[in-house]
């Protein structure tokens, strides 16, 4: 037999199993496992630590009839370039989400359209897995399917978009964009272009705070400078980097709405024959590892992709465990400005 390895390991054990080789009762039994104080400490200890070396585990299917929960976390990943997890920032979001599920004894199921052939609505493949709660990051959030999700009756946690009444953990996109204008014209930039995502509640914040912060510095840019670009869409960041070039006036600094955007605009700005940071200078977003890796090393706003992902996991599951005393709450999480070499002192 292999070190360390049981042959109760082998098969599925019962209660009635340890009841045999403890030659108890099946009651004396469930009583041990689930900690009643009617038999001896001794026997409960004794029973306990038979059930663990028989590799006894209670069926998942007896605990939901029982408490009424199935230990199970919906997790509602998806963005309009099916990017995936090949999204670093949002798989370690959902690193995030599995850690702290399953420290706490849930496990996790991502929700689709599809069981098999049939296609149904992520709230009734929600009903069909059976989930406590579910995790929705990086999607549509205006799509009728999610709308009647988040209006159903299963407890919803948003990452990075908020709705009214429903609790939501959110970069904190104001303040990111705000520190990276900043540390720009700390840096003697003040012809600062800025290529932002698509329309969300994401973009929004990060537009207005943009606006606002060159207010703050009594700085004006033209309106040429600031251009729409999808997250993560390389084709469209190329040419939005071209038309930022093209200019008369061609700004000293660059932002973009990721840093897969940003790799595409430097690629785009190598190609005319420029260089970075001599003749103009790159900020990111996200600070995803390969963006520090290449050089030079590019400056963005490193978000706190695993607290993103715990936070909106514990916030749940106190929402499955103590429904009535929770709270529809905004929670924010701050990242950092990553100084990297993209940026020139002028």
């Amino acid at each position: 037999m292999l070190k360390g390895f049981s042959i109760w390991g082998m098969i599925m054990v019962s209660v009635k199993d340890i009841a045999a080789r403890c030659n108890v009762s099946v009651a004396t039994v469930s009583k041990a496992l689930n900690g009643y104080s009617d038999i001896s400490k001794e026997k409960r200890d004794y029973i306990n630590a038979v059930a663990k070396e028989m590799g006894y585990f209670p069926n998942a299917a007896a605990i939901a009839l029982k408490t009424n929960r199935t230990y199970n976390i919906g997790i509602l990943f998806l963005d309009a370039a099916n990017n995936g997890l090949t999204n670093e920032h949002f798989a370690r979001v959902l690193q995030g989400v599995k850690e702290e599920a399953e420290s706490r004894g849930y496990d996790i199921t991502f929700i689709n359209h599809h069981i098999g052939a049939r296609t149904m609505t992520y709230t009734e493949h929600c009903y069909y897995r059976g989930v406590d709660g579910v995790v929705i990051a990086c999607i549509d959030f205006d799509e009728p399917e999610i709308i009647e999700l988040v209006n159903s009756k299963i407890p919803v946690v948003t990452i990075d978009h908020v709705f009214h009444n429903i609790t939501s953990v959110i970069s904190d996109n104001v303040k990111g964009v705000r520190d990276l204008v900043l540390y720009a014209h700390s840096m003697g930039h003040r012809k600062i272009a800025f290529i932002h995502g698509d329309d969300s509640s994401v973009s929004r914040d990060r537009l207005a705070s943009f606006y606002r912060t060159l207010d703050e510095l009594g700085l004006k840019v033209p309106e040429s400078y600031v251009l729409v670009c999808p997250y993560r869409d390389a084709k469209t960041a190329a040419q939005r980097t071209k038309q930022l070039l093209a200019q008369k006036d061609m700004p000293s600094c660059i932002l973009y709405p990721d840093d897969f955007t940003a790799v595409s605009g430097i690629s785009v700005i190598e190609q005319e024959g420029l260089h970075i940071p001599e003749d103009i200078s790159v900020i990111g977003y996200d600070g995803n590892s390969y963006a520090r890796a290449m050089e030079p090393a590019l400056t963005t706003l490193a978000q706190d992709s695993e607290v993103l992902g715990r936070s909106a996991a514990k916030h749940l599951i106190q929402m499955i465990e103590k429904p009535k005393t929770a709270l529809v709450e905004r929670v924010v999480v701050e990242g950092k400005v990553l100084a990297g070499r993209s940026v020139k002192k002028l």
